[in-house]
Parts: structure tokens; sequence; C-alpha cells
């Protein structure tokens, strides 16, 4: 496996860190107090063509190949966690589309989607199903030419501003995937706020005889356990891992900053042993997670059947590398730690986040256990 980037690689990536300085990172903090990010930024996304970039060029995409695609991840997440979720969830459910949607589907919202005219949801989790798919209430029963949805979904990310929703529902055939337009009468969005990713304006989604076409399932009725769900979260994971990433070099720019100029003692505190205890994990775990991704990239680049697991393997450790960083650098940075004057608390909370969204630690170490990838 080569893990040099190529020159085009290299060169992408300053691109995105050009754009996260510029943009992004000087606003994360304001983004995260107002509970938003503003719509002017969105624009900037669909206009630098970072939404739905990994969607090909046959329908209009720019066919992003997935390293670049995880460089360009890691380094928006670096700036603001709340902005790479919306790269996440949009790329989810496009990607999932245009995989399994049907020829009318795809006729009528491929287009939008892939350039970002529209925002797309993934509308999967319930109050009382998460990971467990096999609980979803919401309900989807046949009428004619029609499907009628009913249920209620939750913690959907950028639920508030989304166009389609990919809503997951039990059919009398088994779960099922439909593309439900925000304007369908009888869907009502509820915002919602959490601790961590605060600006990815999350909203619980009420769908009352929610009535779409046919044509609007997104793969073989009763198969999205096997279709639609496998390719949106297999994505979203790897999106994910690379926002951890992200996260954990936020935490190690901070810390080295802080810690340079922090003087306790009579020295700088990065002088101190237990302080350079804590940068050198962070510097070692990070670069190692960045690895991870790396092989998790290469490998989905070569269409390996290994790179399912390699991601899965990707995401657990990234996650829980952002977290451990996190809570390093809120020690390092001490009682400023707890303070909006710096970006640690907030890189907290949202690495708390990545510990659960797409498959949460615990159901990451099942999968890895109970189907391990081969030996490299």
């Amino acid at each position: 496996m080569q893990v040099e980037l190529s020159h085009e690689q290299k060169e992408a990536r300053y691109r995105f860190r050009e754009f996260v300085e510029k943009r992004i990172s000087p606003f994360a903090g304001q983004w995260d107090k107002e509970g938003r990010i503003p719509f002017c930024i969105i624009r900037e996304l669909k206009e630098q063509g970072y939404l739905a970039a990994p969607a090909p060029k046959t329908v209009g995409g720019i066919g992003m190949e997935p390293i670049t695609y995880g460089l360009l991840t890691e380094e928006i997440a670096r700036g603001c966690s709340s902005v790479r979720s919306l790269l996440t969830v949009h790329d989810m459910v496009t990607l999932s589309i245009l995989r399994w949607g049907s020829n009318a589907l795809k006729e009528e919202y491929a287009a939008s989607l892939v350039k970002g005219a529209l925002i797309a949801a993934l509308a999967l989790s319930e109050p009382s199903a998460g990971s467990d798919t096999a609980n979803i209430e919401t309900k989807a029963c046949a009428d004619g030419n029609r499907w009628i949805l009913t249920g209620k979904k939750s913690w959907i990310t950028f639920g508030q501003i989304a166009d389609l929703f990919l809503v997951i529902a039990h059919s009398g055939k088994g779960l099922s995937a439909f593309a439900v337009p925000a304007s369908t009468p009888g869907l009502t969005k509820h915002a919602i706020s959490v601790a961590g990713t605060r600006a990815s304006l999350l909203a619980n989604i009420h769908l009352d005889e929610c009535r779409v076409p046919a044509s609007y399932a997104v793969g073989k009725i009763g198969f999205a356990a096997v279709q639609a769900v496998p390719t949106a979260l297999d994505h979203g994971r790897y999106s994910v891992a690379w926002g951890c990433v992200g996260i954990a070099q936020a935490c190690l720019d901070a810390s080295l900053d802080y810690s340079s100029k922090r003087t306790q003692f009579g020295a700088p505190i990065a002088k101190h042993q237990l302080i350079q205890r804590k940068l050198s994990d962070m510097i070692v775990n990070t670069r190692a997670a960045r690895l991870l991704c790396y092989r998790a990239g290469y490998l989905r680049q070569s269409n390996s059947p290994e790179a399912l697991g390699e991601t899965m393997i990707a995401k657990y450790f990234a996650s829980k590398t952002a977290t451990k960083a996190a809570n390093d650098a809120v020690q390092v940075h001490g009682a400023n730690g707890f303070t909006d004057e710096y970006p640690v608390m907030r890189l907290l909370r949202d690495a708390k986040v990545m510990e659960v969204i797409e498959g949460s630690t615990q159901i990451q170490q099942i999968a890895i256990a109970t189907c391990p990838p081969k030996e490299v």
C-alpha cells in the first residue's frame, strides 16, 4: 500500500486547508454558540464542489477519489466538525440514491443533489431505535402506486434545513428506504440541540401519513438492510473516521500552541515531562489514525472486499483517538480549557459525538471482533 500522497493529493490538501483556515476555522466557535452554520458557507461549499464530491462525473459530479475525499473531510473537521457533518450526511444520502434509486427518482433529484442545489439528510434513528434497526417503528404502507409513511425520526443531522430525506421504515416485506421531500404534506420538523456538533442544525422529524410515489423507493422493497442502509453507513463511517483525525489534529495544534506560550514554574509548560507525554500521545495516535484512514481509502479505491472491515477499524480507532486527544487537550489548557476563549472544550464535545454516530464504539467492537479483516 502506498502511504505517500501524490502531488495532486498534496495540492488538493493545500487548497482544502487554505479554504478552511480562511472561511471556517475563525468562525467555528461563533457558529457553535449560535447553533447553526450560515447559509453563505453552505453556498461556498457548493461552489467549491465539496458537496457530493465523490459523485461520479457521469452524473455531473467531480468523481473525487477516496483518499482525496478523506483529506477534504479531515481538513474541514479540523476547522469545524459541524460543517464536516453536512458533507457526511448529504453524501451518504446522495450516494445511496445514485446507487439504489429508481431511474425516475434519479432523473428528478440526482442532478440537484450532486450540485448541492438540494440538501439531503438521513432519517434512520428513532427515539427507541438507534443501532438496532430491527426496532424501527416507522411504517410504510402500500396504497396503489404510492407509499404512506408514518412515524418519528430523531437526531437528524441538518434536518432543520434538509430538502430531501432518506427515510428508513418497515414495510410489509421488511426494512425499506424511501426518498421523502421535506415539502411532503404531513412531514414536520422540530429543531433540537445537543452537546456536540451544535451547529449541525439537528431536528426530529414527524411523518404523519406522508405519501410518496412508488418510484421514490430507494432499492428493492424489504431490502434496505442490505442495500441503502449499508451504503449510507459505510460511507458515513469513512467520512467520520477522517473527521476524527481532523479533530485530533486540531487538539494537537491547539495544545502545541498553548503549551509553548503558557509559563508555569519558570518555563513554558511544554518543557514539563507530563505535558510532553500528552503531546506525544496526541502526535502518535493522530498519525496512527490517519494511517488507518489511508489504508481504508486505499482499499476503497481498489474496490477491495476488505474495505468495509478496514473502514470500521479506522472509524473505531480514530473516534477513540479524537476523544482522548480532546480530553488531554483540555487538561493541557487547565482551567482555560473550560472557557470559550480556546477551542478545546468545543473539540471535546464534538469528539464525543464521533464515538456515537455511524455505529457506536461498542457496536464497532462487536462488528470487528465478529468478522475480523484478513491479515495485512
